[in-house]
């Protein structure tokens, strides 16, 4: 109404007043949504390093967890010592695996680190294969609670171990906790703003650097393992703070509505024109059905398969080749030099998984490819024992991380992007699964690898 126009009461009416409420109305309601993409933005960010977090932990303690259960029954040991090996004292539980007798060319743990990382991965590959058709029944809040039991039980079950597969019993409660968080959250991000994908992918780099670094940095200022393991346990509390106290929950989170949407065919002859949060409910509300699912996996292959080969590459020589890039001369043992392997290459993923921002890439398959070929120079190092210094290793792992990282992060900004409201929310679940699974055949492999490098004279 301009200046001067009379209203229904005969006055005039200032439409420069009008202008002015509305908009202190829309800046009101600019500010709250940026605080609200705010604390999404963080709270996707804690998610992703609490869901990682045990993982990652178990894999920087599986040299640690091997040597001790090596030392710990090594019936050449005196009885006193064996008592404190199986105590607290891992430290010299490590010592006593590395100086103990070993006709190789390599210093070997009796079994490899993958039988960890198989423990750490393959509960998840079961989840993940299975859950993305049945796992829209459980309420997201109910796996989170189960999530973080599982983390919980992981640390404290390898803490207190006193044998071999009790630590691998542990190491499963991490895999599942890990396996269903990922799974659950990459799924929970189709009812947000899609920037909370470069706040989880940043928050799952950040639990491998993190997790890593906090583990390497405590046993190295004395703390024993045990005990680093129990301090651990605050992660678990801070997944449940994150989900129920951070994260601004959508009305169209299933589990958080006020009302159920009813089917959409009813609705569309009710109301014909739907505004915006209707769309959204009738869309979360929707069942794929079972035929629909494979249709849509067969169009995620084309990132699902580079993203298998890159994890496959990469946790081959993490896991395979890790334990054998060691030198001697170093001034850090064994078991450090192992532990700051793991740090470095969390931190080149930390670094990729945080860039997705700046960097955008769509052909997976390249970093597929020179995945492969770092994995290939690593083997020919451990075989050959060319490398003259333990800093150029510590450049090839960090570039493995790198490549790791820019992998994961861009197969998911891709699939998001690219799938429709419709399908967004199982295709994030369902792609999860190729990393996982390119991990598993890695330590399959990595397994056999290890015993016949470790017979070598």
């Amino acid at each position: 109404m301009r200046r001067g126009d009379r209203g229904v009461n005969g006055f005039e009416s200032d439409s420069s007043d009008d202008n002015e409420v509305e908009s202190h109305v829309v800046s009101a309601s600019e500010t709250q949504d940026a605080v609200t993409r705010g604390r999404n933005f963080v709270g996707f960010w804690l998610l992703g390093l609490c869901n990682n977090f045990a993982y990652v932990i178990m894999l920087s303690a599986a040299h640690d967890i091997l040597s001790k259960q090596q030392a710990g029954t090594n019936a050449t040991l005196p009885t006193a010592q064996r008592k404190v090996l199986n105590g607290t004292d891992w430290e010299l539980a490590s010592i006593a695996g590395e100086n103990s007798t070993n006709t190789s060319r390599y210093d070997c743990n009796p079994v490899s680190t993958a039988a960890i990382l198989l423990a750490d991965i393959l509960p998840t590959l079961v989840i993940k294969f299975s859950a993305p058709f049945f796992i829209h029944l459980i309420p997201y809040s109910v796996r989170v609670l189960l999530c973080s039991l599982a983390a919980a039980a992981s640390f404290a079950i390898v803490s207190f171990s006193t044998g071999i597969w009790m630590s691998i019993l542990g190491v499963v409660f991490a895999s599942v906790s890990s396996g269903l968080g990922e799974l659950s959250f990459l799924g929970l991000t189709s009812f947000f703003h899609s920037s909370v994908i470069s706040g989880w992918s940043s928050g799952t780099g950040g639990a491998g650097i993190l997790g890593a670094l906090s583990y390497s940095g405590l046993t190295q200022v004395g703390l024993s393992p045990k005990n680093t393991l129990l301090v651990m346990l605050i992660v678990p509390a801070l997944m449940m703070i994150s989900y129920f106290g951070v994260l601004v929950h959508p009305p169209s989170l299933p589990g958080w509505s006020r009302k159920r949407a009813p089917p959409q065919k009813d609705r569309g002859a009710r109301r014909p024109l739907l505004d915006e949060e209707d769309q959204e409910d009738v869309i979360n509300a929707e069942t794929l059905g079972l035929k629909e699912k494979g249709f849509v996996v067969m169009g995620l292959l084309k990132y699902m398969i580079p993203l298998a080969v890159v994890y496959f590459a990469e946790y081959f020589i993490n896991q395979g080749l890790f334990e054998l890039l060691y030198f001697p001369k170093s001034n850090l043992k064994h078991s450090e030099q192992y532990r700051w392997y793991q740090t470095l290459y969390q931190l080149g993923v930390f670094i990729s998984r945080s860039s997705v921002n700046c960097v955008q890439i769509k052909k997976i398959w390249i970093l597929a490819g020179l995945q492969c070929v770092n994995a290939l120079v690593l083997f020919l190092a451990v075989y050959y024992q060319f490398l003259p210094s333990i800093f150029i290793v510590f450049a090839f792992i960090l570039y493995e991380g790198l490549l790791g990282g820019a992998g994961y992060v861009n197969t998911f900004n891709n699939i998001s992007r690219e799938s429709s409201d419709l399908h967004r929310e199982f295709s994030l679940g369902a792609a999860c699964v190729s990393d996982t699974l390119g991990i598993s055949l890695s330590g399959a492999l990595a397994l056999p690898l290890h015993d016949y490098l470790c017979r070598l004279p």
